[in-house]
């Protein structure tokens, strides 16, 4: 395994030669409080037939079965907390600071009149996984839906209407990848979803993540184990935070109006965080507050712009009713061109700038970067991290 180099974003990176095992990552993360609950190991444990860990009550990685354990250090090593394989990644990404490496920027909408209506932005997360799903790109998407009480839940949608069930941007908690190492087989009956009485075929997948959960991908991809050989395409979505929307619901400037969770119909974040009522009446909310409800690992995380997906996407930066894309890597430019001639997704001629898209995107990595340092110097050891490896940038 490769040591550390110094650069400017906080990570971790083993320099011992040992593997790491389930209880190193309990010590040195989870406990930590630096455990995103992104479900990468979770996933590798159950897509290899090991079966000793699962996800407990609060979404935390937990052993099922300790007897099972192989102590083969893969959960350690998926972990995008601590960075393992992380100088293998950025080389394959090509990766350079502060956003990482990108082909192309631009706002985009879906040209779907339904898409629009149910989407946050502009709806090219839905309208782009309706298309590849629709031209036999992918088998399926890993995604997020809603499910009673409001909450989300992730489902393996393989249909239009799955994808048009699950649009809509969400900040509250969700493990993914758990449910592509749980699925993981040539033929995965998909019932418990989509509600079909025969088996779908599901080679290729395309998954929708937060970076932490991209991140795990990627470090799968980089060892070369499964799942990660059926996820075939990323879309990573921008995040400064995850909260529970119970939290949110607390806070006073709600809760005196008497707001509950159906009143609001959608969650955004531009330069604030906005918070749009069914009544169509926008609260637009500083960030500084919404991070006194955010998960102690998010304070803790410095990724923001999903840097290895094959398409980074949030609404900063663009018109309100579009969504910003940016393009990391060819495949992720021929899916958008293919999303584009179509006529699924139109891009905005005119109306913004790239330049200052840029920038206020490299300004908002550089506040979450900042503030992951800051929490962050609270709990890393002499040498630069929780078991005391070498903090390196990415």
């Amino acid at each position: 395994m490769q040591s550390g180099t110094n650069s400017e974003r906080p990570g971790r990176t083993m320099t011992e030669t040992a593997p790491r095992s389930f209880d190193d990552l309990l010590e040195n993360v989870i406990s930590a409080g630096l455990c995103g609950k992104c479900g990468g190991c979770v996933s590798v444990c159950s897509a290899n037939m090991i079966g000793a860990l699962t996800l407990d009550a609060e979404g935390f990685p937990v052993y099922e079965d300790r007897e099972k354990c192989l102590d083969c250090g893969l959960c350690y090593m998926v972990c995008p907390n601590t960075n393992s394989v992380l100088d293998e990644v950025k080389a394959r990404f090509n990766w350079k600071s502060p956003i990482g490496h990108h082909v192309d920027l631009y706002p985009a909408r879906s040209t779907d009149r339904d898409v629009l209506k149910a989407a946050t932005d502009g709806g090219v997360v839905t309208s782009l996984l309706m298309n590849m799903l629709e031209s036999g790109y992918i088998d399926g998407a890993v995604v997020s839906s809603n499910s009673e009480g409001g909450r989300r839940k992730a489902i393996v949608a393989t249909s239009a209407e799955e994808l048009l069930q699950a649009a809509g941007s969400h900040f509250g908690e969700l493990p993914h990848l758990e449910e592509v190492g749980e699925n993981y087989s040539n033929y995965v009956s998909v019932i418990r979803y989509a509600t079909k009485s025969a088996p779908v075929k599901l080679n290729k997948l395309a998954v929708v993540g937060t970076p932490c959960q991209i991140a795990a991908i990627r470090n799968m991809q980089a060892l070369a184990i499964v799942p990660s050989d059926i996820v075939i395409f990323t879309i990573g979505l921008f995040c400064m935070q995850c909260f529970e929307m119970d939290h949110l619901l607390d806070k006073a400037f709600l809760t005196q109006w008497g707001v509950s969770r159906e009143d609001i119909r959608s969650m955004n974040i531009k330069e604030n965080f906005i918070l749009t009522m069914q009544s169509g009446l926008k609260v637009q909310i500083p960030m500084e507050e919404i991070e006194q409800i955010a998960r102690t690992a998010c304070l803790k995380c410095t990724y923001f712009a999903n840097d290895y997906a094959d398409v980074s996407v949030g609404g900063l930066g663009s018109p309100d009713g579009y969504t910003s894309v940016m393009v990391r890597t060819i495949r992720g430019k021929m899916m958008m061109a293919d999303a584009i001639s179509k006529e699924r997704v139109e891009k905005k001629e005119r109306g913004w700038d790239k330049q200052s898209m840029i920038t206020l995107i490299e300004e908002f990595a550089s506040r979450k970067r900042s503030r992951g340092e800051r929490y962050l110097a609270d709990i890393l050891k002499p040498g630069g991290s929780p078991d005391g490896t070498e903090i390196q940038d990415g």
